[in-house]
């Protein structure tokens, strides 16, 4: 299993950064690398809330729910479904409050398809490509946050 962590000070209360955040529909207007964000459950912003997002390059998608939801503490979303070569990933967020910053810290969990060559994949391509994927949603988390 690989794991990446992320992490990011935003000038904003930890409340603003929950709501954006917890609210599965929104990615697509933070995240530069995806084209659409769509809410699938009935739920819309705790356990259990679904998105489909559709990746900006027009090929690739994936599916994940909330399965963690700690109002202005913790969040977990987990992927159902998807077209990467990722047979499971999760991403846990949370937060600390620093004056008026909030620190908002990303752990993410996943492991390949593939078995041996998944692993040689990740080693060489996908995790140098997820987190650089990581680091543009947090620029664009932050630049959001602040500009609102």
């Amino acid at each position: 299993m690989g794991t990446i962590h992320n992490e990011i000070l935003i000038q904003a209360p930890v409340e603003k950064i929950w709501g954006v955040l917890a609210s599965p529909e929104l990615l697509d207007k933070y995240d530069p690398t995806v084209r659409k964000s769509s809410l699938i459950s009935n739920e819309r912003t705790s356990l259990g809330a679904k998105r489909r997002v559709e990746m900006l390059d027009g090929k690739n998608w994936f599916e994940e729910k909330i399965t963690e939801c700690k109002p202005n503490e913790a969040l977990t979303y987990e992927l159902t479904a998807c077209s990467f070569p990722v047979h499971k990933l999760k991403h846990s967020y949370t937060f600390q409050k620093l004056g008026g910053q909030t620190k908002v810290s990303q752990i993410m969990e996943y492991t390949v398809k593939f078995g041996l060559i998944g692993r040689l994949l990740d080693v060489l391509m996908i995790r140098k490509q997820s987190d650089a994927g990581i680091k543009k949603f947090f620029g664009g988390l932050k630049s959001y946050i602040e500009t609102r």
